[in-house]
């Protein structure tokens, strides 16, 4: 069942201090890996963990095998979570600047390993904090450290060589979360080859937002992905981008318009590229 679920700045700031309550501060730059340090040093929510993209939710780099933002190892992500005082019944709220593709990957972290429910994005994230006029803090805030326990549920992926099998397969959605130019591969500033995956659509994540950054109403996504799937089933459906990361706002987005959560191929474009035998496109 779906379990995407968004809360507004007033909201949270009417929860802080609540003792079930864990905040997770997830901002990431590609270009700059310590922004996201630094931002939360010079200020985030009062109660805020910081949670890094590359040190804490993704695992090594196996250059020539993965992509650039593999999976955590399952049993590591749980002891960080602990340590960020996470128990099975907290409730969890990501932020990151405010288009939510960095809190939306921490979310579906959560949700495979079971944490299906008390898990939240703030809507508009740490811009629409600081435009409601709400405090930030500066000093880092001692947890207790959680008990969660769970277990990394399989079902929710997809692997290079199974995608692989399915090309071509009539039933199958595959929707790309990058931007147009790296879709058609007229650009490319991360990996070294341009283009995209075969019989993909180009489905940005950005479009799920509406033009003050917050999400589009549920029934205007429903929209947008019922376009993108036409009469195949939703349940075929698989996600991907350049790391496997803004994948997973897409994920969130159809959640909350009411899908079921399909699956991700996590390593995506920067692992399909690794295997110069897998096939490329190019254009629309």
């Amino acid at each position: 069942m779906p379990n995407a679920y968004l809360l507004s700045p007033l909201q949270l700031a009417e929860r802080l201090g609540q003792p079930d309550l864990v905040v997770l501060d997830c901002r990431f730059a590609l270009d700059d890996l310590a922004y996201g340090q630094r931002s939360y040093a010079e200020g985030h929510i009062p109660g805020a963990q910081f949670a890094d993209l590359e040190q804490h939710l993704s695992g090594p780099i196996r250059p020539g095998v993965t992509g650039r933002h593999p999976l955590p190892d399952p049993a590591a992500l749980m002891q960080r979570l602990r340590d960020w005082g996470v128990n099975q019944h907290s409730q969890v709220v990501l932020y990151d600047d405010g288009p939510g593709a960095y809190a939306a990957h921490a979310w579906w972290l959560l949700s495979w390993l079971g944490k299906n429910s008390g898990v939240q994005l703030l809507d508009g994230g740490l811009k629409a904090w600081r435009d409601a006029g709400l405090t930030l803090q500066i000093d880092q805030v001692r947890v207790a450290a959680g008990h969660f326990t769970g277990e990394a549920d399989e079902r929710m992926l997809i692997d290079a060589a199974q995608l692989l099998e399915r090309l071509g397969d009539p039933q199958l959605t595959l929707l790309d979360a990058r931007a147009q130019p790296r879709f058609r591969g007229e650009m490319e500033p991360i990996d070294p080859v341009a283009g995209h995956i075969p019989g993909a659509q180009c489905a940005p994540f950005t479009d799920n937002l509406d033009a003050d950054g917050f999400f589009l109403p549920a029934a205007q996504l429903r929209a947008r992905f019922a376009a993108l799937l036409g009469p195949r089933p939703a349940e075929q459906l698989v996600a991907y981008c350049g790391s496997g990361v803004t994948a997973c706002h897409n994920l969130f987005a159809l959640q909350l318009a009411g899908y079921d959560s399909p699956r991700l191929y996590p390593g995506s474009w920067s692992e399909w590229i690794t295997d110069p035998n897998r096939p490329l496109a190019r254009g629309d």
